[in-house]
Parts: C-alpha cells; sequence; structure tokens
C-alpha cells in the first residue's frame, strides 16, 4: 500500500529497523510491560513492541492508515489501535493502563504531548520518544541557556533523564530536514500545587525580555512587589529573569507567591 506521508499531521514515518534495538534498550521493555504508542505509522516500531510487552496502545489521528495497520498488526491480539487525537485523549483512562510512552512523536505535538503526559497521566512511569534534536535538547537544558525555558522546567520538576541518543535522518520517510533524537526518562513525584507551579513557570517565560517581577504581575498571578518580595526570598534581586531561576527555585517562588 503506497502512503503520501501528511505535511499538516508533522508525519515522518519510521522505516530502519535498526533503530529499534536502542528504543528497546532505553524503553527498558519487559513482557510484562503496558505501553502507548503515539503516532504509529506504518507500524513498524508497534510491531516491535507487540512481540516484546504485554499490550500496546496506538493511537492515531490519520484514518487513511487504518487499513496498513490493521494489517500489519492482524494477529496481534495485544495491540489495540485507538483513532484520533492524542493532545484530547485521556491516557490515563486507556485500560489495561500504560505505564510506558514509546514513540515516534509527530514532531507537531511532541512538546505539548509530553509536557500535558507528564501532569495528566500519572500512571506513566517511563517515557522513550524520538523528537526534533533541538526539542530533545530543550528538555533537559541547564539554566541560562539559549535553551533553557518553561518546557525545560516543567519536564525536570517532573522526570529524570536516563538516556540520549542522536538519531539520522535516514530512518525516516520522508526525510525530516532537521536532526532528531531518542531521548528516556523517568518520572518523579510532582511538586506539590503542580497545576500552580505550571502556572507560575509559564508567565515567568512568556515575555522573556520582562523581569520576573514584570511577567509575573503581567499573568494576574501577584503584584510587581509581592513578586519581587517572593524572589527576595530566594536571594533573587528585582530585575532577576526566568532563564535565571533553577527547577526547584520555581517551586519555592510559587509557593513564596500563595
Amino acid at each position: 500500500m503506497n502512503v503520501v506521508p501528511k505535511k499538516h499531521l508533522g508525519q515522518h514515518f519510521l522505516v530502519d529497523e535498526n533503530i529499534l534495538g536502542v528504543i528497546g534498550r532505553l524503553a527498558e521493555l519487559t513482557a510484562d510491560d503496558v505501553v502507548v504508542e503515539v503516532g504509529p505509522g506504518l507500524g513498524v516500531l508497534t510491531e516491535y513492541l507487540a512481540a516484546r510487552v504485554g499490550h500496546v496502545h496506538a493511537l492515531e489521528v490519520d484514518r487513511s492508515l487504518e487499513p496498513l495497520l490493521r494489517e500489519r498488526l492482524d494477529g496481534r491480539s495485544n495491540v489495540d489501535v485507538h483513532f484520533g487525537d492524542a493532545l484530547e485523549a485521556d491516557l490515563d483512562a486507556l485500560r489495561p493502563q500504560p505505564r510506558k510512552l514509546v514513540s515516534n512523536l509527530p514532531y507537531n505535538v511532541a512538546t505539548p504531548l509530553i509536557v500535558e503526559s507528564l501532569g495528566g497521566a500519572p500512571a506513566l512511569d517511563l517515557w522513550c520518544v524520538t523528537v526534533q534534536r533541538e526539542v530533545a535538547e530543550r528538555l533537559f537544558a541547564a539554566p541560562r541557556t539559549k535553551a533553557y525555558g518553561a518546557v525545560s522546567v516543567l519536564v525536570q520538576l517532573a522526570a529524570r533523564r536516563t538516556g540520549f541518543r542522536a538519531v539520522a535522518r535516514t530512518v525516516f520517510r520522508p526525510q525530516p530536514n532537521v536532526d532528531s533524537a531518542l531521548v528516556s526518562f523517568r518520572r518523579l513525584p510532582l511538586p506539590g500545587r503542580h497545576a500552580d507551579v505550571k502556572r507560575v513557570v509559564e508567565a515567568a517565560f512568556a515575555h522573556r525580555r520582562k523581569t520576573l517581577p514584570n511577567s509575573i504581575a503581567a499573568a494576574g498571578i501577584a503584584s510587581r512587589e509581592r513578586a519581587a518580595e517572593a524572589l527576595g526570598a530566594l536571594g533573587r534581586g528585582p530585575t532577576a529573569r526566568a532563564e535565571e531561576l533553577s527547577p526547584p527555585e520555581f517551586v519555592t517562588l510559587t509557593d513564596a507567591l500563595a
């Protein structure tokens, strides 16, 4: 079956099976695992997972791939293919409940899906995802670096990186115009008042040229004076900017603003 990748869906299909062993190692696959895969595409990774884990939930937005996936996965009774937008799916409601997310993520949903799954799917314990190299580096970037931002803070507060591997463009069809990387990470306990921390972090990085007190005031979280006072309790001056604070400092700042 000839499949034409859809650019608006960010489709770059995995076609080189040599990368599968690396994915398997970083995902620490076991026969008891229940895995969710977002964007199965041609089913190359899905088939690999199905042969090694207890159950696979494959979430695909492109209905035109249904005949191909059904044919490829025929006889795989441990695979459920769900059609719909993964960003709107309740991953925590899937049964059996997945503990790992293993995917070659579509470029256009990778970042929001990672962030939302960390907060909205508490049963997930491990992620092993192929994303743009730039995104992979942003997830675990250090403060004061160009890549450091709200996503870096939110991910590092919820997870620790366990693996990283550059991925050649040639493993995909069509070849993307950007470099990719495979990154794996495990969940850490979410900070208390996670939703409030998320709100403060997103507000802090919404205006990178503004000082933190001005960004927090602009978001309506607290007055500029109150924000400056909270920063002072951290040993930071009123001209501090979001990119200077470490992830744990954002938790302390949120508590000080409460």
